[in-house]
């Protein structure tokens, strides 16, 4: 050991021979090998690709990722549901850095496919028990003041499959119901005002332009808190899967409230769950009573890496420091707080934020670890401002039973194998 290797920290002496280690630059047969055959790409010599020109400008005058990241994409599930039609995609969590999703990454779900819209041809219609009603074109809607919130989006049924028992393989499956984007358009309480809502008026039923007219009721509180009618999404108008030209946004609320596609809204003093509603989501308790309007998402968060799609190194080689992170959210508000544990729940720690930290958003969290090779339980626990604290499977089955699909926010364990692989387990 050099002199100046000596007045490293331990630690930093640690992190130095595992990259070492996972460089190739020390022992082996296999080691070598690789280091040969790479050899003509790492410093200090100059890589092919330094020595030729490359595409120009508008070779895609949209753009596209790498076609090293082909594989970060949306999936499906095949057995989940019978028709494409009426469906979901998950977003590829684990392979996401920061908390925006991008666009074409944020996960699908269609109750009669996605209808073709022409913007040109489309209006929003606001009637009922309103002073003035209005047909708005969508010149008409961006002549409203503008805001731009960065909120998540989650389907109420993310990780609905675990509820009775570990059992989707990877976190794309098992939280990938979540995407968290930047949405610009009108707060919902601006055209309230321009209508002018009846002082006893007390739901809104927002219905969709879709095959099926998606339709959801919404207490007033929500419409005149943070409710938006958005038109774009990452500074780009809308995808035509999440509700193009138009869409309505609650923030932290069930995502099917967030109704895509976005024709009418009625004003009136009563849910239309009974009448025009095409379905609402109700949570099966064990004693056969259901819970009804369930619609703030609570406090959760799950580790992307590692994780199945992002084992660790091989055994023998894999020792070392490692950077654990993940996502929080709540639509109760901000995340105040994530602990991690390596031991199934018995110790904690504290994580460290590592973004902003926005109301009703997700918020990346990470701690370094130093691995010593052998098996581990990782898990973390979020809280949020309102003092929630993420719940167990056992205290969330004790409150809900195993007959629901919805609101399953339990603490999430990824059991690391001695080989460096990953596997979802359940611990009560």
């Amino acid at each position: 050991m050099d002199d100046k290797s000596k007045k490293l920290a331990p630690a930093e002496l640690n992190r130095r021979k595992f990259l070492m280690n996972s460089m190739g630059l020390v022992g082996g047969a296999a080691v070598a090998k690789t280091a040969m055959a790479e050899e003509a790409f790492l410093p200090p010599a100059v890589p092919s690709w330094t020595r030729s020109l490359g595409p120009g400008v508008l070779t895609n005058p949209y753009g596209q990722p790498s076609k090293f990241e082909a594989h970060v994409q949306r999936r499906n599930v095949e057995w989940l549901t019978a028709d494409k039609i009426a469906s979901i995609s998950f977003t590829p969590l684990a392979d996401l850095k920061g908390i925006i999703t991008p666009s074409g990454l944020v996960f699908e779900r269609y109750h009669a496919g996605i209808p073709e819209i022409d913007p040109s041809k489309h209006r929003l219609m606001i009637h009922g028990m309103v002073s003035n009603p209005i047909i708005l074109t969508m010149d008409d809607l961006m002549r409203f003041p503008s805001v731009s919130r960065i909120r998540f989006l989650e389907c109420p049924a993310n990780g609905g499959m675990e509820w009775r028992g570990a059992q989707m393989e990877g976190v794309q499956f098992t939280h990938g119901m979540l995407s968290c984007c930047e949405w610009t358009g009108v707060l919902l309480s601006t055209i309230l005002e321009e209508v002018g809502v009846d002082p006893r008026a007390s739901w809104i039923l927002a219905e969709g332009a879709d095959g099926s007219h998606m339709s959801r009721s919404i207490p007033m509180e929500k419409a005149l808190d943070d409710a938006m009618i958005v038109y774009a999404q990452n500074g780009e108008m809308l995808r035509p899967e999440q509700g193009y030209p138009v869409r309505l946004i609650n923030p932290g609320w069930e995502g099917n409230t967030c109704v895509k596609w976005l024709r009418r809204l009625e004003i009136g003093d009563k849910p239309w769950y009974h009448r025009e509603e095409t379905s609402k989501y109700t949570d099966l308790l064990a004693d056969g009573r259901a819970r009804e309007f369930t619609y703030e998402q609570e406090c959760n968060s799950v580790i992307t890496s590692p994780s199945p799609e992002k084992p660790l190194s091989g055994k023998g080689k894999g020792k070392g420091k490692y950077w654990v992170e993940g996502l929080a959210w709540s639509g109760r508000g901000r995340i105040k707080h994530v602990d991690i544990s390596f031991d199934g729940g018995v110790s904690w720690r504290e994580a460290k934020f590592t973004s902003v930290v926005e109301p009703k958003s997700l918020t990346r969290f990470g701690i370094e670890w130093d691995w010593d090779g052998s098996p581990a339980m990782l898990q973390s626990r979020s809280v949020d401002e309102t003092g929630y604290v993420q719940p167990t499977y056992a205290q969330l089955r004790a409150a809900r039973g195993t007959n629901s699909i919805y609101h399953k926010n339990a603490i999430h364990t990824w059991k690391v194998n001695a080989d460096g692989s990953v596997s979802n387990v359940q611990i009560s």
